[in-house]
């Protein structure tokens, strides 16, 4: 797949637009310069942030089921049929801050049916056990980046500016982990979190079984970030990198949540290293290979709330910055038609 993702560029005024509301220069910090990229991804004095959207992508890990999760794998379907019924963090949080929520089934280990609210677009029941052999075929993989660009097409059709990226997948962490350490060159050890609660004896052997994993694939350092991808992503992770790539090249605004979706992200960027400035970073997160992401993104995220519970909730909470960085840029007086006097 080819996705024509060029960097942003200056947009004439732009700055001296920002700099000249009623206020000191940079005295709004951070949200100055979201204001700054928001308004160079849409190529506008005034951009809008139209149909925001929050897709959380759930998927299953044939790992999940060696022992790399404290929850058992069953939980992934109870966790999505706990979105369709709203009663999730992440279905609080997009309901109070007006975005609209849908739960994509990218590979769930479980047959939903037509329901509200839930995209099927699964690849298959699950990945395979990447400790034995590689998680997905190539097939699957492309299968998996084809739909989620599919799903951010039709967005964007439907006149969506904006994209959060959530996900569900029990064992998600650990494949995160692989992913952060193959992509990123950090030791495995600093990858490894306790994700959904593990005690220190299930951190030792998440690290063990994520340690006999790395070995089994024996990839280079350089290896192609697809091949990685397919050697230990989810089909939730691929859906999200197909679904960004896509995003981006229609200039779409990035919500980027926290661990997970960044492993995404760090293959999206692989592919095409530009996609990296339409993205805000939303929130660092207490999984510690997120910081190792971070750094070799050089993204500095809007929140620290020390998060760790996914399904973009992050995202969410970032949303009402992002919406008030675009508010000032559009409705902020300036000194001139405030009569009132700048700086000398």
């Amino acid at each position: 797949m080819h996705f024509a993702i060029p960097p942003i560029a200056a947009v004439p005024g732009l700055q001296s637009r920002i700099d000249g509301k009623t206020k000191p220069p940079g005295s709004l910090g951070q949200l100055e310069s979201l204001a700054l990229q928001i308004g160079e991804i849409q190529q506008s004095l005034t951009p809008r942030l139209d149909n925001p959207q929050l897709l959380v992508f759930a998927g299953d890990h044939g790992a999940a089921c060696a022992g790399v999760s404290a929850f058992p794998q069953e939980v992934t379907w109870q966790m999505v049929e706990n979105f369709l019924a709203g009663g999730a963090a992440i279905n609080v949080f997009a309901r109070h801050n007006g975005l609209q929520l849908q739960v994509i089934d990218a590979g769930v280990a479980h047959a939903f049916g037509p329901r509200d609210g839930l995209v099927d677009a699964k690849v298959a029941f699950g990945t395979h056990n990447y400790i034995e052999q590689a998680a997905m075929s190539s097939g699957e993989r492309d299968a998996a980046l084809a739909r989620g660009a599919a799903i951010a097409n039709n967005l964007g059709e439907q006149g969506c500016r904006v994209i959060g990226f959530g996900e569900m997948g029990i064992g998600n962490t650990a494949a995160a982990a692989l992913l952060t350490h193959q992509l990123t060159g950090t030791p495995l050890a600093d990858c490894v979190g306790r994700g959904t609660g593990l005690d220190d004896a299930g951190l030792a052997r998440k690290q063990a079984l994520l340690a006999r994993a790395a070995e089994r694939a024996g990839l280079p350092a350089d290896a192609d970030a697809l091949t990685v991808l397919a050697e230990f992503g989810g089909f939730e992770i691929a859906m999200m990198t197909g679904a960004m790539l896509a995003a981006a090249e229609r200039r779409m605004l990035l919500l980027i949540d926290g661990f997970i979706v960044t492993s995404a992200l760090l293959v999206a960027a692989r592919i095409a290293p530009a996609i990296v400035d339409y993205c805000v970073f939303c929130h660092r997160s207490a999984e510690p290979g997120h910081l190792a992401q971070l750094r070799a993104l050089r993204a500095e995220p809007l929140l620290d709330l020390g998060l760790r519970l996914g399904e973009g909730t992050g995202a969410a909470l970032a949303w009402p910055l992002v919406r008030a960085a675009a508010a000032f840029l559009n409705e902020m007086a300036s000194f001139a038609s405030a009569g009132v006097s700048e700086q000398s």
